[in-house]
């Protein structure tokens, strides 16, 4: 399984929201770099890296910090939020990103996010399916849609995606565990994905849960930041 610490940022900072909340944000770090060196340090190689301020404004902002990270560490960077044109994705390849992370566009311009998986690949593009009720959220989750969860995964499956980020936002960042329903029934509907489960990973029991569950990666957040997950436990599960 694919161990995938994850680094948000607002306003150049290391932060934490809690179930997409803006208003209930934690700082850790204001120097991004120095958490993923620490990550790199303990045996990580992929990071998945979140622009809030970019899925907030709806275009990339945080260029330059997804620069340093790619020249200063190893790490294999997955990018996410803001990223809306063909110029955002560009520029997001261009600083050192290896894969992007498509959420909101997949939703709102179909064809463009199609091109993207014709254009660039379905190695470097991942599908963002963060939901709440089973429904797909976007806009920084502070956005509702009617579609299903599955129905839209199942969607880009046949359009080529073979990686697929889901994060129930009623889970992320309480510490209570992941929505471990979620991730089965998302397995036995797309039995083709390639499943990230993300949002409320506490312990290192919920990462051995979704271990023997054959999930394909997990990101884990808060746990880490508040040292309920000490990295080097990781190291079993890479």
């Amino acid at each position: 399984m694919h161990i995938i610490p994850a680094i948000d940022i607002i306003d150049g900072k290391c932060v934490r929201l809690t179930k997409g909340d803006f208003s209930k944000k934690t700082e850790y770090n204001a120097r991004p770099l120095e958490v993923a060196q620490q990550f790199e340090d303990a045996g990580i190689k992929r990071l998945h890296l979140v622009d809030l301020d970019g899925a907030r404004q709806k275009k990339v902002i945080n260029y330059k910090i997804l620069e340093l990270i790619a020249t200063q560490t190893n790490l294999l960077i997955d990018f996410g939020g803001g990223i809306q044109s063909d110029n955002d994705i560009k520029a997001v390849f261009e600083s050192g990103a290896k894969q992007v992370t498509g959420g909101s566009i997949a939703v709102k311009n179909v064809e463009m996010f199609e091109r993207w998986i014709s254009l660039y690949g379905s190695e470097k593009i991942i599908l963002g399916a963060d939901c709440k009720n089973e429904k797909i959220a976007v806009g920084g989750w502070e956005e509702g849609t009617e579609l299903w969860v599955y129905d839209f995964i199942e969607k880009y499956i046949e359009k080529g995606i073979k990686y697929v980020i889901s994060t129930d936002v009623a889970k992320d960042g309480l510490l209570e565990g992941p929505n471990f329903d979620l991730y089965r029934n998302i397995q036995d509907k797309t039995p083709k994905c390639n499943l990230i489960a993300s949002g409320g990973i506490s312990n290192l029991d919920d990462v051995e849960k979704l271990f023997l569950a054959n999930i394909y990666g997990v990101i884990i957040g808060k746990a880490i930041y508040e040292n309920k997950i000490n990295l080097l436990d990781l190291k079993k599960f890479l």
